[in-house]
């Protein structure tokens, strides 16, 4: 029986491949002792041009979201690395984005409620151990930052004797655990400047997320580029002001349509409780129309939907998120996910888009 071209190429190949399994766990051990010297050689800071980098490290809200976890903005100003909020997925994105959590230089929380604090215990041990940092971190914050400090320096105390006990004061030097808290106080329509180094400004702002008080946004300035964190609020002049002519609006928003939908939801499956839960929490919060109000108003150049509630796990649910804002606001609006990143070279106008998952 003779055997053609084709067939003696599929022999190969079914051999080859054959080979390839045999030998998977070998080649594979290989590739990832390729990867991981790779990753933790790298240092991604020095690729990205001098400027202002947003990297989305949690762009979601407390319902479960598989493409968006807890509150965080990771902020890069030159060579300085800042964090805004510090929601459950904020070291796993950081570290998963290839950046190094020990070379965060400030964390800066907008207000207390859990979903954008539950991260800080595991980014603060994060930060102390992976670069053997000798100094804690500086967390700013409203009145009430020290209470949230102290309580994750107090749960874990335990941990930084058992880590200093295993590894050494050389590796994990006891004065470098946890952070220092450092509180601010914000006027009524005035920023506050809060930071101020190395060509970068950072100023705080009231914002209107009643019941909760205080709560803040941020101004983030660095040689000529610039941008605002709204944090979590309703439709704010504060923000409308702190907005005017930046380069990027990173504004809250949730979809009143869609929390219909689960509150219909929650009403039809008799849970009463979790039904008025729902509707309570669509009265401190805004949504994309009106954050594309804003930035229209604040004749920004980009806008950038965060803390993104309901999840929105089928595309047409984006669009409908999405709906109206085109009429509103004459810019870019972006849907944030976690993984990306949007690069503001200094001396540029332009803003490069990419992702980092």
């Amino acid at each position: 029986m003779r055997i053609g071209k084709l067939g003696s190429a599929l022999i190969v190949l079914a051999l080859l491949a054959g080979s390839l399994y045999a030998f998977r766990e070998p080649i594979s051990l290989q590739i990832a002792k390729r990867v991981a010297a790779q990753r933790m050689g790298s240092n991604p800071l020095q690729d990205l041009p001098d400027g202002l980098h947003i990297a989305v490290c949690g762009a979601g809200s407390p319902m479960p979201d598989d493409q968006r976890g807890g509150p965080c903005t990771l902020v890069i100003a030159g060579q300085q690395m800042f964090v805004f909020d510090t929601g459950n997925t904020s070291a796993r994105n950081i570290n998963k984005m290839g950046f190094n959590a020990g070379n965060i230089q400030g964390i800066f929380l907008t207000h207390f409620h859990s979903d954008h604090i539950d991260g800080l215990g595991e980014l603060l041990l994060q930060r102390w151990v992976s670069n053997s940092n000798a100094q804690p971190v500086t967390v700013h914050g409203p009145e009430g930052v020290e209470t949230v400090v102290n309580g994750f320096m107090q749960a874990y105390s335990l941990d930084r004797g058992y880590r200093v006990a295993h590894h050494g004061e050389a590796i994990v030097p006891s004065s470098g655990f946890g952070a220092k808290a450092v509180a601010f106080k914000t006027q009524a329509f005035e920023t506050t400047l809060v930071y101020d180094s190395q060509d970068t400004k950072i100023h705080a702002f009231s914002v209107a997320h009643a019941p909760i008080h205080p709560a803040v946004g941020y101004k983030i300035q660095y040689k000529d580029r610039s941008i605002v964190i709204s944090g979590d609020t309703t439709p704010s002049v504060h923000v409308t002001k702190a907005a005017q002519g930046v380069d990027v609006l990173i504004h809250e928003a949730m979809s009143m349509e869609l929390m219909k939908l689960l509150q219909e939801g929650a009403k039809m499956a008799k849970r009463d409780k979790l039904e008025q839960i729902m509707k309570d929490i669509t009265d401190y919060h805004t949504s994309p129309v009106q954050a594309a109000e804003i930035a229209q108003q604040a004749q920004v150049s980009y806008l950038l939907l965060n803390h993104i509630a309901p999840p929105l796990p089928l595309p047409g649910l984006v669009d409908a998120f999405l709906k109206g804002t085109a009429e509103v606001f004459k810019g870019k609006i972006q849907v944030a996910k976690d993984g990306d990143l949007l690069s503001l070279p200094a001396g540029k106008k332009s803003i490069d888009v990419s992702h980092r998952f």
